[in-house]
């Protein structure tokens, strides 16, 4: 059923399928998060919130799929035996891409569970805003370690 993920990808790399998928993703959250975040600057905090809750849904869907697709394959060690670059760097560099990742991911879920609780009076409004633009800025950053990652795992 999951063989397809082991599959040669279609960005012409040595990443399989799977990840090409997940890579194609993300690159997009950043813009999604964008026009969500553009919704609430209109006033439209209704369906801002809407998506937000979807867009999160939809990413920690995908990190699901990733974490299966690299469990699948055999996980790092396979990745990295076809790498021109070395261990010791491309360790250091998945590990600050992964930390940079959970604590996105923790701002994140906190902004959105937070969420009602920081607006109910206006003066949360600023805080929560300021979490919501971490939580951007951490996606941004997750976007390009995680580039950083595929580059030097698929391409190098």
């Amino acid at each position: 059923m999951l063989e397809f993920m082991n599959q040669a990808g279609f960005f012409g790399t040595r990443a399989p399928m799977f990840m090409d998928i997940v890579s194609l993703i993300v690159a997009f959250l950043p813009l999604l998060m964008l026009g969500i975040i553009s919704l609430a600057r209109i006033e439209k905090y209704k369906l801002h919130a809407l998506l937000q809750v979807v867009l999160y849904i939809v990413s920690v869907l995908v990190l699901t799929f990733f974490e299966i697709g690299v469990r699948f394959v055999g996980g790092y060690e396979a990745f990295i035996e076809g790498s021109g670059a070395g261990h010791n760097y491309v360790f250091f560099v998945l590990v600050f891409h992964i930390t940079i990742s959970v604590i996105t991911l923790i701002i994140w879920t906190s902004t959105l569970l937070l969420a009602k609780k920081q607006l109910r009076y206006n003066k949360h409004k600023k805080k929560h805003k300021l979490f919501g633009w971490l939580t951007f800025l951490g996606v941004v950053l997750v976007v390009l370690t995680g580039a950083w990652v595929y580059m030097l795992l698929f391409v190098y």
